[in-house]
């Protein structure tokens, strides 16, 4: 019965730390919906104006990430599956709060993405503070970066991105980022 499974699926939040989930397909409207609700809830909960801002900040970037990875894939065979498989988390653990997204990314994808994220992880907030002013001065006017938020919430979690890579049939493989605050 869905009931049993809905209390299964409850008490997996519950000793997971996870606060707030959502998944299925994200609309700039629900991004914006559930970030107030993120702000307000962790504003009950008397955190620091700077943790609080740094979950907000990292939520948003994970979830307009995932929104613009889906809008680019229009026209893909991949499309309905990719657009669907979007899931954001954000729970509390020992070493502070975490967001954690995932999504079905093209395994074509992948090596850009990896590589990327790879590269930040060895690297101190000095490191990621030129890397971030180094990227902003090699933007294009009226161009934005993907790589510049992913450097952001680098720059804002107390640990380094951690990623996780599930291969699925086909060409795809679902992806998930998680950043501690």
């Amino acid at each position: 019965m869905l009931g049993n499974r809905l209390y299964e699926v409850q008490k997996f939040l519950r000793d997971n730390g996870i606060l707030i989930s959502f998944s299925g397909r994200l609309s700039q409207g629900l991004i914006e919906e559930y970030g107030e609700a993120v702000k307000k809830y962790l504003e009950t909960e008397e955190r620091p104006k700077s943790e609080v801002y740094n979950v907000f900040a990292i939520y948003i970037e994970q979830t307009q990430n995932i929104k613009n990875y889906v809008s680019a894939k229009l026209g893909s065979p991949n499309y309905e599956a990719i657009g669907n498989s979007s899931i954001v988390t954000i729970g509390r653990a020992e070493d502070g709060y975490y967001i954690c997204s995932g999504n079905m990314v093209e395994n074509e994808d992948l090596p850009q993405l990896l590589e990327r994220i790879d590269r930040m992880a060895g690297m101190d907030k000095a490191e990621l503070k030129k890397l971030y002013k180094e990227a902003i001065m090699s933007e294009q006017p009226g161009e934005t970066s993907a790589g510049l938020g992913m450097i952001e919430m680098a720059r804002k979690a107390s640990k380094p991105l951690e990623y996780t890579v599930t291969p699925l049939e086909g060409a795809l493989s679902f992806f998930s980022l998680k950043a501690v605050i």
